[in-house]
């Protein structure tokens, strides 16, 4: 399951090292976020190919599956705030429960084929995204509904994290 609490306290992701995964944020620019994304999806089809993909180490985590999953899942709430971000003025992003979505979306038996491809897609389309912004538009703002306020920038060096600290959850880096 995620660890990252769901609250206002979020910079800490972009500004220091995981202390469990190790990512780095603060290491690099938010133009090198879109490699880091198409990278990342390039781990996935390996963890999906193996025997163990729906087997959950405990109850209280995610089975490979269902870990990627969410990875192609928040690649595509990221694509769609970041589009909201460059195309209107301070939006509001509509509230997402993560846990409920892999209940109610039956990660755990999804296609892992499937899923692969589709994380492929949903990195590949953030990626072009983000390397199509340029100048100001990467300090436009968005805010998520527990009041989080976010530039193109942040929001992109963020949701670098998630992705990564997945692959380390599940043995692929």
């Amino acid at each position: 399951m995620p660890i990252i609490p769901d609250t206002k306290n979020w910079t800490w992701v972009i500004e220091k090292p995981c202390p469990e995964c190790g990512f780095d944020a603060s290491s690099f620019d938010a133009t090198d976020v879109a490699r880091n994304i198409r990278e990342n999806a390039g781990l996935w089809p390996a963890v999906l190919s193996r025997p163990d993909v729906r087997d959950r180490p405990n109850d209280e985590t995610w089975s490979p599956l269902e870990y990627a999953a969410h990875v192609r899942d928040v690649l595509r709430i990221f694509h769609t705030r970041i589009t909201l971000m460059l195309t209107e003025d301070n939006p509001l992003f509509a509230n997402w429960d993560q846990d409920a979505t892999a209940v109610a979306e039956r990660y755990n038996e999804q296609d892992p084929d499937t899923i692969a491809e589709e994380i492929g897609e949903a990195a590949d389309a953030l990626a072009s995204l983000l390397e199509s912004v340029h100048g100001a538009d990467w300090q436009r703002v968005g805010r998520r509904s527990d009041g989080a306020s976010f530039t193109v920038e942040s929001i992109a060096k963020y949701l670098a994290h998630d992705p990564s600290h997945h692959a380390w959850d599940v043995g692929a880096v």
